[in-house]
């Protein structure tokens, strides 16, 4: 079978519009969607069906961005209206978002990838008006997301206004477009806060059991904020859903605006986590990720000092070789590093060539080492939240690791000399 001069592959897929195909364009070897429609239906639904059609091309054959697909080629057979478009291997964001809720930062980067792509748009005089999840495709490793189907999309500047006409999805589709007035960019920013809406909550921002119920809510009410159906969304990002979504649209952002309100609130989310709820379950948490390394570093200190104060027995000395270790410790951890070293031998000297002599300094530094990750331990099970006390003992357990790794060092230098 062949579409023009494209070789048929096989069926991707069919809507209310027609069928798009996979095929291969023989004069350059390349893979291509073609999105064909009988030109009898066209002419059937309306005089203008045909004309829309074919302006799917026009429109968005005029747009060169990375969130946008690519148009190669319109035209028409005998029956047949189709066009050739870049042909993107990969799911729907609908697929993605059948399996519920999608994680925050995947959710904010998949909306700025789109209002990247409809401000690209609307700057080119371009309205995409039937944003939705089934026409966004996720391609390639990177998560990649590409604007599809400017079926109904029409230039600001051509004179078709196609006013008083309803197009679009109805659960996506501004209050304007419901209403048949005529729409511009913003229309497409409040079907962009539909879909993150259902991206961040799992629900419709506007469902009913039938299209009228659909619509009226569309026009007249509010979804319910979804920071209810959601705990702990930034307050910054219900704000902004919530202008995206207004019915007034003025009062939303343009979609330059959008990106750029969007890249700000991304880099306040890297600068300051969001603070989870202050109760003794999420408190108990961290208390016991943090607590439990060092909790064997107490228990080894504790052992040492009972050895060095506590027990009566006549100095020995203790020789212990370096071994690499392998520590789970969390990050925020200072560990004491394997050293070569002899406890106090008050009769003796140097007992080897390959130990360090006993040293009050050294054995001070240790015992430091010890008290401090005894005072951060008891702070954490404390359940505090006084961490700027938290910081500054680990600066303090740092500076002493430095100063007894140098001092290590010196003691090694002098053993040699």
């Amino acid at each position: 079978m062949k579409i023009g001069r494209y070789e048929v592959l096989d069926e991707i897929g069919h809507g209310a519009m027609g069928t798009v195909w996979r095929a291969r364009d023989p004069l350059i070897e390349r893979t291509v969607a073609i999105k064909t429609v009988a030109i009898a239906k066209l002419r059937q639904d309306d005089a203008d069906a045909e004309t829309r059609f074919l302006r799917e091309a026009q429109s968005a054959g005029r747009l060169s961005h990375p969130n946008i697909v690519t148009i190669f080629d319109v035209g028409e057979t005998e029956e047949l209206a189709y066009i050739a478009m870049e042909y993107l291997p990969g799911l729907t964001l609908r697929d993605v978002m059948n399996n519920g809720p999608m994680p925050l930062d995947l959710a904010l980067d998949t909306t700025l990838q789109m209002a990247e792509a409809l401000a690209f748009a609307h700057e080119h005089g371009v309205i995409h008006r039937d944003v939705k999840p089934a026409n966004v495709v996720v391609t390639g490793r990177n998560g990649r997301i590409k604007l599809t189907d400017f079926g109904i999309a029409h230039l600001t500047n051509s004179g078709h206004t196609l006013a008083g006409q309803m197009l679009g999805s109805p659960r996506y589709m501004s209050p304007e477009q419901a209403m048949g007035r005529e729409v511009d960019g913003r229309s497409d920013i409040f079907s962009l806060g539909a879909v993150l809406y259902e991206m961040l909550t799992g629900q419709y921002s506007f469902d009913g059991d039938s299209l009228p119920s659909i619509v009226y809510r569309v026009i007249h009410e509010s979804p319910a904020p979804a920071s209810t159906l959601r705990a702990n969304l930034r307050t910054e990002l219900v704000d902004l859903l919530t202008r995206m979504l207004h019915k007034d649209p003025h009062a939303r952002p343009d979609a330059r605006t959008l990106v750029n309100d969007l890249h700000t609130l991304a880099a306040n989310m890297a600068r300051k986590p969001e603070i989870l709820p202050s109760n003794k379950v999420s408190r108990l948490l961290p208390v016991l990720a943090f607590g439990t390394p060092f909790g064997v570093f107490v228990l080894i200190g504790l052992g040492i000092i009972v050895i060095e104060h506590f027990i009566e027995k006549p100095p020995q000395a203790i020789q212990t070789t370096q071994k690499t270790r392998t520590s789970n410790v969390s990050a925020t951890a200072v560990s004491t590093p394997p050293i070569e070293a002899t406890l106090p031998d008050t009769t003796t000297g140097l007992k080897q060539s390959n130990t360090i002599k006993a040293d009050a300094y050294l054995i001070g530094l240790d015992k430091k080492l010890v008290e401090l990750r005894i005072k951060r331990t008891e702070l954490l099970l404390e359940y505090t939240e006084q961490y700027p006390d938290v910081v500054q003992v680990d600066r303090q357990l740092e500076q002493l690791q430095e100063e007894r790794q140098k001092h290590v060092r010196k003691l090694q230098k002098n053993q040699k000399n």
